[in-house]
């Protein structure tokens, strides 16, 4: 029997956040961008109507695993903006590709990533060549 995955939904009336834990590597991107939506010390830990429906927008479309999504009861009236690909290094943190990327793995497994993926640049992640969150722990400065 398959495992139900977990899906959480938070709204601010406006916009729906959906959180999948089982997707999360705890980058830290989300509570860094929005400490006033995002905080893991309080239940719910989310919570959307502590900002603007753009500024949730915005830090969802950079979570690195996919595990924040959103949805909207108004769609939105703007065309969607073609994504090209963009490089960023976080101070302290991961290296993050924005766009569409094909990545081989060190056993030669390929997969494709969307949106925004963040590689590990600490050394330390569990998840190679992914980030998992382990130089918020380890004190990685970069």
């Amino acid at each position: 029997m398959a495992e139900r995955e977990i899906t959480k939904k938070y709204t601010n009336e406006d916009l729906t956040v959906v959180w999948k834990p089982s997707l999360c590597t705890h980058s830290g991107i989300c509570v860094n961008t929005l400490p006033e939506v995002y905080n893991p010390n309080e239940k719910p830990w989310i919570k959307a109507k502590n900002a603007s429906v753009e500024a949730l927008k915005s830090q969802i479309g950079k979570c690195p695993s996919g595990a924040l999504s959103y949805t909207q009861e108004t769609p939105d009236k703007a065309a969607p903006k073609s994504v090209e690909t963009k490089v960023e290094a976080l101070r302290n943190g991961p290296l993050l590709v924005h766009g569409e990327l094909e990545v081989t793995h060190s056993n030669g497994h390929m997969e494709t990533k969307k949106k925004v993926t963040a590689f590990c640049r600490c050394g330390a992640s569990d998840n190679k060549p992914y980030c998992d969150g382990t130089h918020n722990s380890i004190a990685f400065n970069a």
